[in-house]
């Protein structure tokens, strides 16, 4: 089976008609002029993305936005996630600091939003924002319904700014490698790929955010959706999806396995995702992929950093993929789109609407018991 190249699905948003060229984004050649990057709502994706910004060319943090005093003052050793340490101190003294997001929206400086708020309030801010004039990036999912992305597109279009959504799994380094050798054809098609990603239920985050499907989706969603986008930019939408569930006391989907079907080809393709693990397992996640000449194995738990590749010799080999961190090749990203005038081939609006759309089908056909078509 060859696998749908997905490298144009920038392009689905056909009404886009913004005037940006098309060329490399995710080098650090020299950009056009320094990017200004506002983050709104420093919780463990804001803290994330600071960071992550401290080492881009070409962009800066100019402006935050939390309500928390605390933050404000650059205390974040309160802030925690499934990976990482804590947030530590910051030294915000060459930073604006707002506790209200208008603020920051009508801060002259700022070209690039960048929204790390709880997704039920993504739609609001992210329209007010480019209303602003502002370009936004704004945090996986784009919204919890496609009525609330379709929104966001549109305003996008409106006022032509720039809208990306962070998948940032697409720049994770053994994901970018998997897919690379993959779509090189080298050993062959593609027979079958299992991805996983399996956390214990945070206890960290913003009052329940996670567990409240209402404001985040819930992990089928939330969670769910990083697998799901990976699975598009590797083998494209697939016109059949069937899900078997697990549910949580309020209803919320806390842990599913998923299979794509693709009428034109004869891979599988299947997901297990949930929050269901022992606190003692914050985090895993990676896949088996096999090809008529090789498999890849990547686990976080077991394989570290590092791709373990069987091929039909009997070897296995090791392979350190090349690639700085995830999110600091996604805010480089997102800086050189804006720096160099070009939309994103990796992160659109659309492609996040996409993935989306996907989640909400598995949903459906989680809970309907029946195989549901894309």
């Amino acid at each position: 089976m060859g696998v749908h190249d997905n490298r144009g699905m920038a392009d689905a948003h056909k009404g886009l008609h913004l005037h940006y060229r098309r060329q490399d984004s995710t080098g650090t050649e020299a950009l056009k002029r320094m990017v200004n990057v506002g983050i709104i709502g420093i919780g463990f994706m804001g803290m994330t993305h600071y960071k992550a910004m401290e080492k881009v060319r070409g962009g800066k943090v100019t402006a935050i936005c939390t309500r928390n005093p605390e933050k404000l003052a650059g205390d974040w050793r309160g802030i925690r996630g499934n990976f990482g340490g804590d947030g530590g101190v910051q030294d915000l003294s060459r930073v604006a600091r707002y506790a209200e997001l208008d603020d920051l929206i009508n801060d002259k400086r700022i070209d690039l939003v960048d929204i790390c708020l709880p997704t039920y309030m993504h739609r609001n801010v992210t329209i007010r924002a480019l209303a602003a004039g502002k370009h936004v990036l704004v945090e996986k999912p784009i919204a919890l319904t496609l009525r609330d992305a379709d929104a966001m597109l549109a305003a996008a279009e409106r006022n032509q700014r720039l809208l990306m959504v962070g998948q940032v799994v697409r720049f994770s380094p053994p994901f970018a490698h998997a897919r690379n050798v993959v779509l090189s054809g080298k050993h062959g098609d593609l027979l079958g790929a299992h991805f996983r990603r399996v956390i214990s239920m945070p206890a960290w985050g913003d009052e329940g955010h996670f567990t409240d499907p209402a404001r985040s989706g819930g992990p089928s969603i939330d969670l769910h959706i990083h697998d799901v986008d990976f699975i598009l930019y590797l083998t494209g939408t697939p016109e059949r999806v069937h899900v078997s569930a697990i549910r949580g006391k309020n209803g919320m989907i806390v842990y599913q396995q998923s299979q794509y079907f693709y009428e034109k080809a004869t891979a599988c393709i299947s997901c297990q995702s949930g929050a269901i693990a022992m606190s003692g397992l914050r985090f895993e996640h990676g896949y088996d992929i096999y090809l008529q000449r090789a498999t890849l194995q990547y686990n976080n738990l077991f394989t570290g950093d590092r791709v373990w590749t069987y091929t039909e010799d009997g070897a296995r080999k090791e392979v350190l993929p090349t690639g700085k961190d995830a999110f600091l090749t996604e805010m480089q990203h997102a800086v050189n789109c804006l720096g160099m005038g070009m939309q994103s081939d990796i992160i659109s609006g659309a492609q996040g609407r996409e993935a989306l759309r996907v989640c909400l089908k598995e949903q459906n056909a989680a809970l309907s018991g029946r195989t549901v078509r894309v």
